[in-house]
C-alpha cells in the first residue's frame, strides 16, 4: 500500500531534524521535487552517481539529513543527504540568485552543527573531527535562458578586489539547468529527473495557455499520467500533488505581492524622509536668518535663544559660524550644521 502524501509539521517528520540556532521567516512546506527524491532513494542514488561519476548501488548507505526551517526562502534546501563521506545539499530553484553560495554556507554550517551533535566540546579537543565533504547543487528550471551548467562562488561576494589577497574561505555551487531539452546526459542517467523535467515543462506550457493555475495543474497531471510520466506518484496521489502545486504557486504569488508592497513602502518612506529633510533644512535656514539679524543688533546667544525659543547650543553654533565666517550664506551654514549632526 502506497502511503498518502500529506503536509506535516517539522516535529512529525522522522527523517528531518529541527535546527537549534537558525530560524526561517515562515514554515517551509514540502515541494514536489523534495517529495519525489526523499521518497525514492533509488532515484536519488542514481542522481548522485550521474553527478559524481560513481556507481554506488547500496541505497541503505544513503542517509537523509535535511534540516527544517534553516534559511529564509521557501524553496531552499529541498534535499540533504550523506553518502560515502560526502554531505550533499540539493536545491530546486526557479530563479538564479547570486547569494546561493552564502545561503549554502549557512546551511552547511548548520548541518555540521547537527553532525557534531551533543558532543560539541570535541571541537576543542586534540583529535581531528572528520567531516563529510560538502557538495552543493542547484537544479534550475526557471524561465530565463541559461547554459547547461554554471558555477557560483562565495568569493565573488567578497568586498576585497579579486587578486589582492587569496581568501581563506571558498564555497562553490553547481547550478544545473533541468529545463526540458537541457543536460541530456544527466537526464539519461536519471530517469526520475527527466520525468520531473517533463512534468515541469508541461505545467509551464499549460500555465501560459490558461489563466487558471488550477486548470493548468489539472491538465499537466492528466497529460503526464496518459504518457507514463511520474505515474507511480500521480496516479495514486494526484489529489495530494495538485494540492501541493497549488499551494506552491499561491505562495509564489503572495511572495511577489509582498516584494511589490515592500518596494512601494520603501518609495513612500523615501518621499516622506525627503519631505521631512526639506522641512528641517528650511526651518534651519529660517532660524539662521533670524540669528544673523539679531547678532547684527548686538544680542547675545542667550538672549537670542530666549527670544526665538530655540536650544541654546544651536544658537551658539550658528553665532560662532557667523563670527568666524561672515561671508557664509544661510544655506552654507545649514549644510555645515547638517554635517555636524
Amino acid at each position: 500500500m502506497i502511503p498518502k502524501m500529506r503536509f506535516v509539521s517539522a516535529m512529525q517528520r522522522r527523517m528531518r531534524r529541527p535546527l537549534k540556532y537558525f530560524f526561517a521567516n515562515r514554515k517551509v512546506k514540502d515541494r514536489l521535487f523534495c517529495y519525489i527524491f526523499e521518497r525514492d532513494k533509488k532515484a536519488l542514488l542514481q542522481l548522485y552517481n550521474e553527478l559524481n561519476g560513481t556507481d554506488y548501488c547500496d541505497e541503505s548507505a544513503l542517509q537523509i539529513v535535511t534540516l527544517d526551517n534553516v534559511l529564509y526562502m521557501s524553496m531552499n534546501n529541498d534535499v540533504a543527504f550523506m553518502l560515502m563521506g560526502t554531505l550533499n545539499l540539493y536545491e530546486h530553484q526557479s530563479t538564479i540568485c547570486p547569494n546561493l553560495p552564502l545561503r549554502f554556507l549557512l546551511y552547511t554550517a548548520a548541518e555540521y552543527e547537527a553532525y557534531v551533535g551533543r558532543e560539541q566540546d570535541r571541537i576543542y579537543g586534540n583529535t581531528l573531527i572528520r567531516l563529510p565533504t560538502p557538495r552543493c547543487v542547484v537544479f534550475y528550471n526557471g524561465e530565463d535562458k541559461m547554459e547547461d551548467e554554471r558555477i557560483l562562488r562565495l568569493t565573488d561576494a567578497f568586498m576585497e578586489e579579486p587578486g589582492e589577497q587569496k581568501s581563506c574561505l571558498e564555497l562553490t555551487v553547481r547550478v544545473l539547468n533541468i529545463n526540458h531539452g537541457c543536460n541530456q546526459k544527466l537526464m539519461a542517467g536519471c530517469r526520475r529527473l527527466e520525468e520531473y523535467s517533463c512534468f515541469a515543462a508541461k505545467l509551464k506550457e499549460y500555465q501560459k495557455r490558461y489563466s487558471s493555475t488550477k486548470e493548468a495543474v489539472d491538465d499537466a497531471v492528466s497529460y503526464c499520467i496518459e504518457h507514463g510520466i511520474l505515474t507511480d506518484i500521480l496516479i495514486p496521489l494526484s489529489a495530494e500533488v495538485k494540492k501541493m502545486l497549488l499551494t506552491e504557486y499561491n505562495e509564489k504569488k503572495v511572495m511577489a505581492w509582498l516584494k511589490k508592497e515592500a518596494r512601494e513602502e520603501g518609495r513612500i518612506e523615501g518621499q516622506q524622509e525627503g519631505r521631512q529633510e526639506g522641512k528641517r533644512e528650511g526651518g534651519n535656514q529660517k532660524v539662521i536668518s533670524q540669528v544673523r539679524k539679531k547678532v547684527a543688533k548686538g544680542k547675545s546667544p542667550e538672549e537670542i535663544a530666549e527670544m526665538l525659543e530655540e536650544d541654546i547650543s544651536l544658537i551658539k553654533e550658528i553665532s560662532e559660524m557667523l563670527k568666524d565666517h561672515p561671508g557664509w550664506s544661510d544655506e552654507r551654514i545649514s549644510e555645515e550644521l547638517k554635517r555636524m549632526e
